[in-house]
């Protein structure tokens, strides 16, 4: 039974746990989920998902808990990690703005709520390589992806932009895949 850590500094939380079990639950097999807030529990985790939330203060909490490390040797270990939204900015190489202090797991540029503040919040169906149907994609206070590096490979887009991106065991998408009942991205990240 494969132990999948949720980052539970901030953001959906809940969700993302739901998502997992429904995913795991999906595939015929079961995980275990467990919150992580403190340093210490994430190397006995198979899987991480790091969600959304407020990036600057996501970074600052991964930090002084001692947690940014641990994902780091996770991610050298070839475990996987889904990042949304605020963890897809705090992923990143580079965040454009000096309060995030970015774990640099995706090859990636990216611009914090570029596509606009709550009101501007939309959903849309997503082309997803590796999925064979449309995605229902749920964009809140979503950051733009503005440069992908080599090491990326994109596996959406909206609009002409990359929204979903994978380097490695690492997928991150500007969008809040757990927000929705389809489980699709959360098996593609962990399970698949």
């Amino acid at each position: 039974m494969p132990r999948v850590g949720v980052v539970a500094v901030q953001g959906d939380v809940s969700e993302h746990a739901a998502a997992i079990d429904r995913a795991a639950r999906s595939r015929g097999e079961t995980a275990e989920v467990v919150e992580i807030r403190r340093s210490g529990i994430v190397p006995d985790c198979d899987a991480l998902a790091l969600p959304g939330g407020e990036s600057t203060t996501i970074s600052r909490l991964l930090r002084d808990e001692g947690i940014d490390e641990e994902i780091r040797a996770h991610v050298a270990a070839g475990k996987p990690v889904l990042a949304t939204c605020a963890g897809l900015i705090v992923a990143s190489r580079d965040a454009k703005d000096e309060r995030v202090r970015t774990l640099d797991l995706l090859d990636v540029t990216v611009d914090r709520n570029a596509f606009g503040r709550q009101k501007d919040s939309f959903e849309a169906m997503l082309d997803v390589s590796g999925l064979d149907e449309p995605f229902p994609a749920v964009f809140i206070r979503a950051p733009l992806i503005d440069e992908v590096g080599a090491d990326a490979r994109v596996l959406a887009a909206w609009d002409g932009t990359p929204v979903a991106v994978r380097e490695g065991p690492v997928v991150g998408t500007s969008f809040h895949p757990e927000l929705t009942p389809d489980v699709r991205f959360h098996r593609l990240a962990f399970f698949d």
